[in-house]
């Protein structure tokens, strides 16, 4: 089941577990239970404190398994076999089961450990889906911290009669005693706050309580990131607010053009981020959204829990978000057959008819990707002609299962009991509409600025990104912004990096001259 090299990363791994652990298999006798069951073995014989135990329970989903502590009750458990993006996930349940401590603060296990009442949490996810493994391993590890907190772990393309009775269309979809808890990326702290609902006040006093910065960067994503790191190395005080660290980034699976790396994935580049940050004295304060600039001698950021942040330069990387077309139905069928994120979501459609919205490179790249999981896609691009790279227009037509209309205007998302069943659009050469009969929608049509909450406070083009010159300043003196949600051209990830860099060096030369401005005067 495991390649030699992956068995000898996964043993080494394994020489941190210091408790007994016990897998508990529930088995059907259908071939998957005998893939998952080799997987089980092939981990177990890596390590001497790994037993595997098999179980015939038809109360129980099968396959699937359970990881245990000797002595413990613990309530983690997998239904399919985890591997793609979810092999990790698999790593840190065992690592955390087999007594390894986590990698988070000691205030968050001890708020983990105090919760109670009694949660029976289900994920359920797709093997693709580059966002599942955060909220499973949240899951997972709350799990293990408390034993009032159950949590499985549910493959929605193996499980698809349990997906289909409760018409999940995207992933990850939670459940928490059998209601909706949640859907889409979630990280630990946004699950706490659901939990505990006191968490919010707590941490919005904690945040206003803090001393001014010299340099605060709204956004976590590669401009926040590289902003960061800039300004702290400066010496300068550096704090970052953002809603959630790694920002679109987390969102994005294949990147092969950031220079230096061959290809890695979104979420890995993201971690890679953070940890780089927190290798400086910066204060990083995630999980929050920021609703309003104040400008000033010490500028304001005011935040969605309350609090207010104040700092002597800010720089704003706030990034973008998916671009929606903003017709009947699409906001109605939101994950309910609408999607934006066809590496997540394309496995529930499997054996399905879907629509790709949009002719340039990330919707004629989903298009390639879906038709190899779907029955058949149709791809819908506004102009007169697809705008992706012409060696993927190519690999695109070659593909029996597609059909693609330019001119098409899209004008309706159509759907019954709570799913989608269909799409309108307008041939904008004839002026005919049509109908197209389908399960899926996805929405690849660009991206938009997160920059609303900073009109009427900074200038911002016609399309809402945050005019800059070059070097980064913006209408108002000592805010700076970088990245996807200004007016530079070009949205790539290295470019960002750049630009935040840039931000940083130009708001510490603002602090300089400020300095220089304040004695001058005195």
């Amino acid at each position: 089941m495991l390649d030699a090299n992956l068995k000898q990363q996964l043993a080494t791994y394994l020489q941190n577990v210091t408790q007994p652990i016990e897998i508990t298999a529930n088995v059907d006798g259908s071939a998957k239970s005998v893939e998952m069951v080799a997987l089980l073995e092939d981990i177990a014989g890596l390590s001497d404190k790994i037993t595997v135990v098999e179980t015939r329970d038809a109360a129980v989903r099968a396959p699937s398994f359970a990881l245990n502590r000797s002595g413990a009750d613990m309530g983690v458990r997998f239904a399919g076999i985890p591997m793609g993006h979810e092999f990790t996930s698999l790593v840190l349940a065992l690592l955390q089961v087999g007594g390894h401590p986590p990698k988070v603060e000691a205030d968050v296990i001890a708020q983990i450990q105090a919760i109670e009442g009694r949660f029976e949490f289900v994920t359920y996810i797709s093997l693709s889906c580059q966002n599942c493994p955060e909220v499973v391993q949240a899951l997972n590890l709350m799990a293990v911290l408390n034993p009032n907190i159950r949590h499985t772990m549910v493959d929605g393309a193996l499980f698809q009669d349990e997906v289909e009775a409760r018409k999940i269309l995207a992933v990850p979809s939670v459940y928490l005693n059998g209601e909706v808890f949640g859907q889409g990326r979630t990280s630990l702290k946004e699950i706490l706050a659901k939990l505990d609902t006191g968490a919010a006040a707590r941490d919005a006093a904690k945040i206003a309580d803090k001393d001014p910065f010299d340099v605060l960067i709204v956004g976590g994503g590669p401009a926040g990131a590289a902003a960061a790191i800039y300004a702290a190395r400066k010496g300068v005080r550096t704090g970052v607010v953002s809603e959630r660290f790694g920002g679109q980034v987390m969102d994005t699976m294949a990147i092969e053009n950031f220079i230096s790396l061959k290809e890695t994935e979104g979420p890995k580049l993201a971690a890679a981020l953070e940890q780089h940050v927190k290798q400086y004295e910066v204060d990083v304060m995630d999980g929050q959204r920021a609703e309003a600039l104040i400008p000033g001698e010490l500028a304001e950021i005011r935040l969605a829990s309350g609090a207010t942040v104040k700092a002597k330069a800010v720089i704003l990387a706030t990034g973008a978000r998916w671009r929606e077309m903003n017709v009947p139905g699409e906001r109605e069928y939101r994950g309910r057959g609408v999607a934006y994120c066809p590496h997540c979501d394309g496995p529930l459609f499997k054996g399905k008819r879907v629509a790709v919205i949009g002719g340039g490179n990330s919707g004629v790249e989903a298009a390639i990707d879906l038709a190899g999981i779907v029955a058949h896609v149709t791809l819908l691009e506004f102009g007169s002609e697809l705008r992706a790279d012409a060696v993927l227009q190519a690999k695109l037509k070659s593909l029996p299962n597609v059909t693609i209309h330019t001119d098409a205007h899209t004008t309706e998302v159509t759907g019954a009991d709570g799913k989608v069943n269909g799409l309108v659009y307008t041939d904008r050469k004839t002026g005919e509409s049509h109908t197209v009969a389908l399960e899926g929608v996805f929405v690849q049509i660009g991206l938009l600025p997160n920059t609303d909450w900073l009109k009427g406070v900074v200038d911002l083009s016609k399309h809402g990104e945050i005019e800059v010159n070059a070097r980064g300043e913006t209408s108002v003196p000592g805010v700076f912004a970088a990245g996807d949600a200004t007016t530079v051209p070009y949205k790539q990830i290295i470019i960002a990096m750049g630009e935040g860099s840039k931000a940083a060096l130009s708001a510490f030369d603002h602090l300089i001259r400020s300095s220089v401005n304040e004695a001058a005067t005195v």
